[in-house]
């Protein structure tokens, strides 16, 4: 019977039976210390659990926790506690331990579909939509037709399939379909600030990349009111500001993110960004030919047709030739940078691969691609074009 009593202790419903089991182990042995110790703690521990229920109704879910976990520690074996604690734990918005409380309670309760249920839907909040599939998919083993439990996993099972979609079109380098597909999501779950936060910085994400720079920065914008920690965000949305020639903006994003994490993206970009807007105020390739950064090359190739045409020395019909041929020298420069993916890099980077300085006097003819002549009357040029 002492060995019972022992174990009735681990519960917090058999306290009662636990108290009259240890007297009559004292009337049996009066000088047993170990039943006398135990037989102590019973009342103090039934009055912790009254103050913390007490402090749960007032919403002191801290003290609540520190009440709570002295009696867990005398019964280990009480799933009640367990949960009155993961809902405190909850109630404060710490998930993981609320989720530690939990998840043994599933085994220590047969069939225990309810505590499945609300795991899962503890993992899905906290935005680990993979988990919570599941454990939702236990809940259905125990029980097939469980109302709530299948409801919840058809939203569940929808989601995770979207997720996973959107990191592998983003491996691919699907970034228009990503934004489709982040959407989707967007309006499969709308409301959780842990999904919407990270579908946000996806969104973030596949919008910069795909050159939606407005896009871009309001849905990075949207990610860091939830999470103002987000760095890849906060990189996101730089890279965004600096395809809009937004050079200030992105640099203190840069910066921002390079104070929280010197390991992110940060220092690198923003001495990126620096490089730039000194280049920016030199010769911008982009500027001259009037695209945006992130345009394909059949828009540069277009653009450049046009200008070259206009600007073509020997077709201008306006007063100053020679400002014709600086201007055409330059839009000639511009489409060899931004045709060819190498210098285009370089240039991205904030290095011009024309300039002297930049390439360390490496040569540069600014009409390759088509042949020039000096001479002929007049001191005129004559040019002939190859486009590509």
């Amino acid at each position: 019977r002492h060995q019972r009593v022992r174990v009735l202790l681990k519960t917090r419903d058999d306290l009662e039976e636990a108290h009259i089991d240890f007297e009559w182990v004292l009337r049996l042995d009066p000088n047993n210390g170990e039943a006398h110790r135990a037989y102590m703690a019973i009342e103090p521990l039934k009055q912790d659990i009254r103050v913390a229920q007490e402090m749960i109704d007032d919403r002191n879910y801290v003290g609540a926790i520190e009440v709570l976990t002295r009696v867990i520690a005398e019964c280990p074996w009480d799933v009640t506690l367990r949960e009155m604690r993961a809902q405190c734990y909850e109630n404060l918005g710490d998930l993981i331990n609320a989720i530690t409380d939990l998840r043994p309670t599933t085994k220590m309760v047969p069939d225990n579909t309810a505590g499945f249920l609300k795991l899962s839907k503890l993992y899905y909040k906290m935005g680990d939509a993979d988990e919570s599939l599941n454990v939702i998919r236990e809940c259905l083993k125990l029980d097939p037709d469980h109302k709530d439990c299948f409801s919840h996993y058809k939203k569940v099972k929808k989601l995770a399939a979207q997720l996973r979609s959107i990191q592998e079109l983003i491996g691919q380098g699907s970034f228009d379909e990503c934004v489709d597909k982040g959407k989707a999501a967007l309006r499969t779950e709308p409301d959780v600030p842990q999904i919407v936060q990270h579908v946000k910085g996806r969104l973030c994400h596949c919008h910069s990349k795909a050159g939606h720079t407005r896009e871009a920065v309001d849905s990075c914008s949207d990610a860091l009111r939830l999470n103002p920690e987000d760095t890849r965000a906060l990189c996101d949305r730089a890279e965004a500001y600096l395809a809009d020639g937004q050079y200030d903006r992105a640099s203190q994003d840069f910066q921002q993110a390079a104070n929280m994490d010197e390991n992110s993206c940060g220092p690198e970009g923003l001495k990126r960004a620096q490089r730039m807007e000194k280049q920016s105020q030199k010769r911008d390739y982009y500027k001259i030919l009037g695209v945006k950064r992130t345009a394909q090359k059949r828009e540069i190739l277009k653009a450049y047709r046009k200008l070259a045409q206009k600007w073509h020395p020997d077709n201008y019909q306006g007063d100053s030739k020679k400002e014709a041929e600086k201007k055409f020298i330059d839009i000639a420069a511009a489409k060899e940078v931004l045709t060819d993916p190498e210098k285009r890099k370089q240039f991205d980077n904030g290095e011009d691969p024309l300039d002297p300085e930049s390439q360390q006097g490496k040569g540069f003819n600014p009409f390759q691609g088509f042949h020039s002549f000096g001479s002929g009357s007049g001191g005129g040029f004559t040019y002939k074009f190859v486009f590509n």
